[in-house]
């Protein structure tokens, strides 16, 4: 699309809505499709009389991309963050609007950004939210991890040493899922960790989102090494990973929790009784037994 386009289609959508200056805007930017861009954060970058940027080279492009190169840019990233978040409020107390966009998604989720905005705070001035795309959300979305009632966000674990392993030992211990970055020359050492650590848990690993080569591939967490040995390119890009919930616990002598009783009815409507049973047991974790137990009766209307 023409940049003039966008940029007409993106005043039209957000233009009615007020804007005002002394205010810093957190803008989420696209994780890899440049089409994630939203129109709001086309209008504010658009507006912004300084844009605060994690790398500037790479926030020069995406600009460039939309027709709104000529910006302002200011370097703020984690290792100037404190000197650069003071000059933001300089700018802020001269009434000006400045965006700040982090690399890729949104800012402060393991990106620089909150030491900024609690800076900007106790000055004094505004910060406003702009939504857009989200690692965390996209993958947790496609999870399918029906035991969930939320998640645990956990981000980078330590690299190395007794962090590390206390970081894993939480990691197996919370039964909430729970959503871990990880980056590709990693990945496989973190794979057989909780292979190890949480064998029965269910994985999505999310790689590349948003990107040409995406793949998403939930399995049972012992498997997830063999699954990466199988092809080098599983092991190429950035990973997101999904550690589903524990699932509820049902003893022979119990009824199936709800979430395994839903999954069995729905997966039973659409496959042979046997297929149907197994693939519940896969995802929810609940007795085989008792789930075989359960489509008997209701294959028999009991």
């Amino acid at each position: 699309m023409d940049p003039s386009l966008l940029r007409a289609a993106a005043s039209a959508a957000a233009g009615h809505q007020s804007h005002p200056g002394a205010t810093l805007y957190v803008v989420a930017t696209p994780i890899g499709n440049r089409a994630d861009i939203t129109l709001r954060a086309l209008h504010v970058l658009g507006l912004a009389t300084t844009v605060a940027c994690e790398d500037t080279r790479v926030t020069a492009q995406l600009l460039q991309a939309y027709g709104l190169d000529g910006r302002p840019l200011l370097a703020l990233h984690s290792h100037n963050e404190n000197e650069a978040a003071a000059r933001v409020c300089e700018r802020l107390a001269a009434g000006e609007v400045v965006a700040y966009v982090s690399d890729a998604g949104t800012p402060g989720v393991s990106d620089p950004g909150a030491r900024l905005v609690a800076a900007v705070l106790a000055a004094g001035h505004r910060v406003v939210p702009l939504p857009g795309p989200s690692s965390v959300l996209a993958a947790f979305s496609v999870a399918g991890d029906v035991a969930a009632t939320g998640f645990v966000f956990r981000g980078f674990l330590p690299p190395r040493g007794a962090e590390r392993e206390a970081a894993l030992q939480a990691v197996a211990d919370e039964p909430q899922a729970q959503v871990v970055f990880e980056a590709p020359h990693r990945i496989e050492a973190l794979a057989a960790a909780l292979a190890a650590a949480l064998p029965g848990r269910r994985l999505t690993l999310a790689r590349e989102l948003s990107k040409q080569f995406e793949s998403i591939t939930t399995l049972p967490a012992a498997d997830a090494p063999a699954w990466l040995a199988a092809d080098a390119n599983h092991r190429r890009g950035e990973f997101v990973l999904v550690v589903h919930a524990r699932p509820a616990q049902a003893t022979e002598g119990e009824g199936l929790p709800s979430a395994a009783e839903h999954c069995l009815a729905v997966l039973q409507r659409e496959l042979p009784l046997k297929q149907a049973v197994a693939l519940a047991a896969d995802i929810t974790g609940a007795p085989r037994k008792l789930l075989y137990s359960r489509a008997l009766q209701r294959r028999d209307g009991t």
